[in-house]
């Protein structure tokens, strides 16, 4: 007699509470001057911080009262709410060299951070190649800047095709290229959501001269960045900046406070 073995495999499923941290401002404050412009005109963002899988936007901040101080001169600059989440001035006074603070006062408790503004080279010149990337057939953009001798300096480098969504982003030492003419380049592969270059495309590009403090902050927001949905990175925990909050100091705000001189340029591949 034929016998009729049934199995049947069940799946239970388990929800999972994950745990939600406490709701943070973020302080979006990049007063970045670009050579040649009198970057009077500057913008603060604050917005509270949401939930890790909450696909919604962080919530604006309105109602706080935002300032820069030059600590060098004292001249005090005020941010005027927008009631939209940015605050801003148009009588921003970028001094090279000077220190600048960042005051932020919301719901009763006072947020501060200290920047210093540093200088940026100029870039001397952008262009396209085959040969520096992995794919000796794809088009890759090259920029070029003179870094100062004997001078400890570090930068912010920024690409952003105008077919992309997303930028990509380069932090940068001076340690190997001090006192040298410094090239770097950028090359789409293909192989991380986004096509080749392709003649025709316009990539804008955006260098700073940051400090020592925001290259590490950046090092690890690229480092977060560039491996976000790599089941084999570290664990993403929250980046804290330079920003403390003096009444609260476990209530410790999102973002950074930069000052930063800029120089920007785009090209476009033939």
């Amino acid at each position: 007699m034929p016998i009729l073995i049934l199995a049947v495999s069940c799946t239970d499923v388990v929800s999972v509470d994950v745990p939600e941290g406490p709701i943070r401002l973020t302080i979006e404050a990049s007063l970045d001057w670009e050579k040649g412009t009198s970057g009077n005109v500057q913008t603060v963002l604050l917005s509270n911080s949401t939930a890790f899988f909450d696909n919604e936007n962080p919530a604006p901040v309105t109602g706080a009262v935002v300032q820069v101080i030059n600590n060098d001169s004292g001249a005090v600059f005020n941010f005027a709410d927008q009631n939209n989440g940015s605050y801003s001035t148009n009588s921003f006074v970028p001094v090279l060299g000077n220190s600048y603070t960042l005051n932020v006062t919301y719901q009763g408790e006072r947020y501060t951070g200290t920047e210093t503004l540093n200088p940026v080279s100029d870039i001397t010149d952008i262009f396209q190649s085959l040969e520096d990337g992995e794919d000796d057939e794809a088009l890759e953009i090259n920029v070029s800047f003179q870094d100062p001798v004997d001078e400890e300096n570090y930068y912010f480098l920024r690409f952003q095709s105008r077919n992309d969504q997303l930028p990509e982003l380069f932090d940068i030492k001076d340690e190997f290229i001090d006192g040298n003419l410094a090239t770097f380049y950028w090359e789409k592969t293909g192989d991380d959501d986004t096509d080749e270059f392709i003649p025709g495309e316009t990539v804008d590009v955006k260098l700073l001269g940051v400090s020592e403090d925001y290259y590490y902050y950046l090092q690890l927001l690229i480092e977060q960045y560039e491996s976000a949905g790599d089941p084999f990175s570290a664990t993403p925990v929250p980046l804290v900046g330079n920003c403390i909050n003096l009444d609260n100091p476990e209530n410790v705000p999102y973002g950074y406070f930069r000052v930063t001189q800029m120089v920007q340029d785009s090209y476009t591949f033939e």
